[in-house]
């Protein structure tokens, strides 16, 4: 993820405001009845970037995915979407973005190969000048370990071959803009690894941008540039994973030994800490190792400074540590 990183960066303009921002949400706001279940969310994500959205059960996230999306009308607030306000999106913005839900139970009569087929035709129409095309079906089924189910029904599959069938459903068009919702669930260790090697090439060489939710931190750890944290209807914190724990004053932990002695340092800057270890001891320094704090770590602990008071307060205590 080291190149989407980098571009991340180049498109840093004045202020942190993001170039080329392919989602831009400001003052989101969605009622449901008498229940604010969306208080105000402002996020962003470049083109090219991996934003992993993460909260508690409750918290918002489907719903603030289905408004950039489209499905859903919000009750206030800004929303743009690859230049459009998803409110008012036509067939040419829809072909612009991919959708993996977390669960589809329909199309079970159709086949796996017809149907990837039958997303695919939808794009190709729409297909942007200088933009990749849409996959060839027999290539991208391939890529998802599909060949041997193509022409099965998607009533015979198993969790795990459907749940790859959603997945190509949501690439066939090769989209812009990807959002994933759970997209591993029932897939093989080996199958993850595979998407994860997918969502790796499509932000490097695409540019795609991607939009997850999981609840799977190690997953959000491994794929995400950017982790927005959502409680309370409010993003508490957004930051790398690193960049929270350290404004959440976790600490990581570097062992090393010299002369066969084993030390433990707590830290909150390993990388300045390693340097001067090599600066006093030199090669002396042995069986080096640096334990930073786990996403979950961090999460567990925003979410918790949240519901302990409230969504107003953990953000705003957010703002001041970032300033």
């Amino acid at each position: 993820m080291a190149d989407a990183r980098a571009r991340s960066v180049a498109r840093e303009v004045a202020h942190g405001v993001p170039a080329e921002a392919a989602i831009t949400v400001r003052g989101l706001r969605m009622n449901y009845g008498t229940t604010e279940v969306l208080r105000g969310v402002d996020l962003t994500a470049r083109r090219g970037e991996v934003v992993a959205l993460l909260g508690p059960n409750g918290a918002g996230k489907t719903t603030t995915v289905e408004i950039l999306e489209g499905f859903r009308a919000r009750s206030a607030g800004e929303v743009d979407v690859l230049g459009t306000d998803p409110a008012r999106g036509d067939e040419r913005w829809r072909s612009r973005i991919g959708v993996v839900m977390q669960s589809w139970r329909d199309h079970a009569a159709w086949k796996v190969r017809d149907l990837v087929d039958h997303f695919g035709r939808f794009h190709a129409p729409y297909a942007e000048p200088g933009r990749p095309r849409p996959y060839d079906t027999d290539e991208l089924l391939a890529s998802l370990g599909l060949e041997e189910q193509s022409h099965k029904r998607l009533r015979t599959l198993s969790g795990g071959q459907r749940r790859r069938v959603d997945v190509a459903l949501g690439l066939v068009g090769r989209p812009e803009l990807l959002f994933l919702d759970e997209p591993t669930t029932g897939l093989d260790p080996q199958a993850r690894r595979d998407f994860h090697e997918l969502v790796h090439r499509l932000t490097d060489e695409d540019d795609t941008t991607v939009l997850l939710t999981t609840h799977d931190l190690a997953e959000a750890e491994k794929l995400a540039d950017r982790v927005l944290i959502l409680a309370g209807g409010r993003i508490v914190a957004d930051g790398s994973a690193d960049r929270l724990s350290s404004l959440v004053g976790m600490q990581s932990e570097v062992t090393w030994s010299v002369g066969g002695v084993r030390h433990v340092h707590a830290t909150d800057n390993p990388a300045r800490y390693v340097a001067g270890l090599y600066r006093e001891h030199g090669d002396a320094v042995t069986d080096l190792k640096v334990l930073r704090p786990s996403l979950e770590e961090v999460y567990l602990d925003l979410v918790q400074r949240s519901e302990s008071g409230d969504a107003d307060r953990a953000a705003a205590e957010f703002a001041e540590e970032i300033r």
